[in-house]
């Protein structure tokens, strides 16, 4: 009888905590449902809209040069992806947070407001490049924006979040990390290491899975057996959130929840942020696993450029303004293509650099 007692006693111990935890996991998501889209002022509708427009010129360019033979190695667009960056690195503190990312890291740099003609010069491999061109498109990396990378290995970016956070924590400076991954990385075990430990020390991290719905070339519903990624964490204790990342307003407002509960010592968070790559995984990709239909759809329906460019026709924006402001962002694109293929490469004593940390 009194084993009985016991293990009576322990099951609704553990009961009362899994109340609770369900409220905590789902309390993210009720909160985004509630009001979904960030209220922004016109202004902040007219940058969120220059800058998703200049990420997309920008790529649109970039596949160009690499056509040509200017851009080597591999190159990885983010033309369709743009609210995600735009909607999430807006709402950071660029003076205490940091981020990080895969290799798909052109968009994102764009979304700090660095310098297109230094990531253009980085992509053509140039002195003048913001990795002086020894990092190429998959590589970039600027300690004084707080932009980590840019990294080759599949996943490898989130345990290095788990690290940036650590240091947010330790040196109590008051940021947090963003952690982007794709659908494709997220059945990597060291994901989930990260993800163990980042609860179990309360780390100030937010977790992205970008989810462009087909990875290198495998459609989630065949390669991952829970395609809801933002429930990823909930065997952690992690609250998920699951956002229409082809709306920047959306991402925006879930942006603005996540980091509240961050900062507030509430510890990690998952945002699934849906999206659609309109491209093949990498410039090499001819993408035969979908269709032309498919992506024509997407781009005719839920393009997240043109959805926003409605909102400010609404508010009273002409098509002539709209139109004037594309053509200034391709000259500028140009600019920096221009910059590029007329900076001088690395000299070869460059490769001897950078290799070692030399100051502690």
């Amino acid at each position: 009888m009194a084993k009985a007692a016991k293990t009576t006693k322990k099951s609704s111990t553990k009961s009362s905590a899994s109340d609770n935890l369900d409220f905590v996991l789902h309390s993210l998501q009720e909160a985004h449902e509630k009001s979904p889209k960030y209220d922004a002022s016109e202004d902040e509708l007219l940058t969120f809209y220059e800058q998703m427009l200049l990420i997309r010129r920008f790529e649109e360019k970039a596949g160009q040069l690499y056509g040509l033979g200017l851009i080597g190695g591999f190159c990885h667009l983010y033309i369709g992806q743009e609210a995600v960056a735009i909607g999430l690195q807006s709402a950071l503190d660029n003076d205490k947070d940091s981020v990080i990312t895969g290799y798909r890291d052109h968009g994102h740099m764009l979304a700090y407001g660095i310098d297109p003609n230094v990531i253009m010069a980085e992509l053509t491999g140039r002195q003048a490049g913001i990795s002086k061109g020894k990092g190429g498109s998959m590589h970039m990396f600027s300690t004084e924006h707080k932009f980590y990378g840019g990294h080759g290995i599949v996943g490898a970016q989130v345990a290095l979040g788990g690290g940036l956070a650590l240091a947010h924590k330790y040196n109590e400076d008051g940021g947090l990390c963003l952690a982007y991954f794709g659908d494709g990385a997220a059945n990597q075990g060291q994901v989930y290491e990260t993800f163990n430990m980042a609860a179990l020390w309360n780390l100030p991290i937010v977790f992205v899975v970008e989810n462009n719905q087909y990875a290198m070339g495998t459609s989630t519903v065949r390669s991952s057996a829970e395609t809801e990624f933002h429930r990823r964490g909930t065997a952690f204790r992690i609250p998920g959130m699951d956002v229409n990342g082809m709306d920047v307003l959306e991402v925006r407002n879930a942006a603005e929840i996540a980091f509240k509960h961050v900062r507030e010592g509430g510890g990690p968070v998952l945002i699934e942020c849906n999206t659609y790559r309109y491209r093949g995984h990498s410039m090499s990709d001819p993408a035969k696993y979908r269709t032309r239909e498919e992506v024509q759809g997407m781009r005719d329906t839920r393009d997240p450029i043109e959805a926003l460019k409605k909102v400010l026709m609404e508010k009273g924006k002409t098509e002539e303004e709209l139109k004037a402001i594309d053509k200034a962002i391709r000259a500028r694109v140009a600019e920096s293509a221009d910059f590029a293929e007329t900076s001088p490469e690395p000299e070869p004593a460059e490769l001897y650099t950078d290799v070692l940390v030399e100051e502690y």
